[in-house]
């Protein structure tokens, strides 16, 4: 039995740095300013805050721990070095997630250029049946959007989860919209792959 992966499953994993998010509080703005003025213990409070969804968004990227921990280390580098500009004309929270995920790209780029992509020939998903995500844990749909090969992976978050459009994807990784495209598509086959694997394990058990 073959499962379809549902416009959920992308949420679900879009959402999983942003859940919680509440209003700036004074204090916030407070902790914002001092990290303006490089203040140590403001930059301290902000990373406590905000790492841990951060670290979502690095692991969407990366291929094992150790590669997300770096990123996140380099982009909050970025994050305290640029935080001056920010005005607060958008949530601070999206404005990091935008230094993070370009971060992530930059640290990406210099692996892609090395690994040629091609367009993929016979990508198209077939017709399947919606499967329920209640059995799996957010960390297992987590794994499997980390466990995709390097392109196909930097391509499924750029496209179905930061909302870039082929495109501006083929000129900011410098390959043709074509490629993004099949690329895409491969990544989502693989998903439905992991999909069915894990699901026909769990009903198989009974769960």
């Amino acid at each position: 039995m073959a499962y379809r992966i549902p416009t959920l499953f992308v949420l679900i994993v879009s959402n999983l740095c942003s859940a919680n998010l509440k209003p700036l509080s004074k204090q916030d703005f407070a902790i914002i300013e001092g990290c303006k003025k490089q203040d140590g213990s403001s930059q301290k409070k902000l990373y406590q805050q905000f790492a841990g969804r951060m670290m979502v968004i690095c692991m969407r990227y990366a291929s094992s721990t150790q590669e997300a921990e770096d990123i996140l280390q380099e982009g909050f580098i970025r994050i305290f070095k640029y935080i001056k500009d920010f005005r607060g004309e958008a949530l601070i929270s999206t404005w990091m997630t935008r230094i993070m995920v370009n971060t992530a790209l930059n640290a990406k780029r210099k692996k892609l250029y090395m690994l040629p992509m091609h367009d993929v020939e016979n990508a198209g998903l077939h017709e399947a049946e919606e499967i329920s995500l209640s059995s799996f844990h957010l960390s297992e749909l987590l794994s499997m959007v980390q466990a995709l090969p390097e392109g196909c992976r930097v391509i499924f978050n750029m496209y179905a989860i930061e909302g870039y459009t082929h495109k501006e994807i083929a000129e900011m990784l410098n390959i043709s919209e074509g490629t993004s495209k099949s690329q895409y598509a491969r990544a989502r086959q693989l998903l439905q792959k992991s999909l069915n694997r894990e699901a026909e394990t769990l009903y198989g058990r009974g769960k």
